[in-house]
């Protein structure tokens, strides 16, 4: 199937900003489900509420477009009820680790087979250009005209730290990366968490005079550097990119199954 194949087409254009960079994520995400030559009758996707939830309605999957911060609940029970299918969960800041944030890491320690996709762009975008748990400090935001003092999450190291068997960086400048990346994610058994930087000139962009698209994403070049590199070790400042995890652990849904055969031999009895 060609990319275009995966797209419900009758609902372009789509409704983000220009220059945002869900778009790009999504052309990412459709490369690597086309290179894979998965069944798009076999994919589920999930989505809460926000700029980034909007891409379920794009995909032609089964999908769900569901309550703000539930994505990966819903997921869980789809994933439980129909262990053959893909799930791919595509969330932003507060979908994830905000009032999502108890799903997240709850999902990460059952390690079931989900590919959790968290859009980064460190803001609220959709209602306005409020600072999220991974804005950071020095942040100005329309909730925070005189910066943020909060600490943000690190998406890599909270994932880790809750369970997660894969996790990944990389940003929307490196398309080509990210699809590559979320073919080892989908691939893998296990909970999978893909952290993609996605720059939003419209309103994190502009409160902190970062410029516009094509320099916000020239800056994630400058701000990045791959896993074990010289760059990383030399300045740790930098954000790294690549695979951070990727183990083995037992998967949540084939232990459950064997706890249903253990309770039917004994019912049989």
């Amino acid at each position: 199937m060609a990319v275009q194949d995966y797209l419900r087409q009758r609902f372009f254009p789509h409704m983000w900003c220009p220059g945002c960079g869900h778009g790009t994520v999504l052309n990412s995400l459709l490369r690597a489900v086309e290179e894979l030559g998965l069944d798009k009758n076999n994919i589920v996707m999930t989505s809460g509420i926000g700029c980034s939830a909007r891409i379920s309605g794009y995909v032609d999957f089964h999908s769900l477009h569901t309550l703000h911060g539930r994505a990966l609940a819903f997921a869980t029970g789809v994933k439980m009820s129909k262990p053959e299918l893909t799930l791919l969960v595509p969330m932003g800041d507060g979908d994830a680790l905000a009032i999502g944030g108890n799903h997240f890491i709850h999902a990460a320690r059952r390690n079931i087979d989900i590919t959790a996709i968290v859009m980064n762009n460190r803001i609220y975008g959709m209602t306005g250009g409020q600072f999220s748990p991974l804005s950071g400090c020095g942040i100005k935001a329309t909730t925070a005209p005189y910066t943020t003092i909060d600490n943000n999450f690190d998406v890599v190291e909270l994932a880790t730290a809750a369970g997660a068997t894969f996790v990944a960086r990389t940003t929307t400048y490196h398309a080509k990366e990210a699809t590559s990346l979320l073919k080892k994610a989908i691939l893998h058994k296990g909970f999978s968490v893909v952290e993609i930087l996605s720059q939003c000139p419209t309103h994190f962009g502009r409160k902190n005079k970062e410029g516009d698209a094509a320099q916000m994403m020239e800056n994630y070049k400058n701000i990045t550097a791959p896993v074990g590199s010289k760059a990383l070790e030399e300045n740790p400042a930098l954000w790294g990119r690549g695979i951070f995890v990727e183990r083995e652990r037992p998967e949540y849904c084939t232990e459950y199954g064997k706890i249903v055969e253990l309770a039917m031999k004994g019912a049989a009895k």
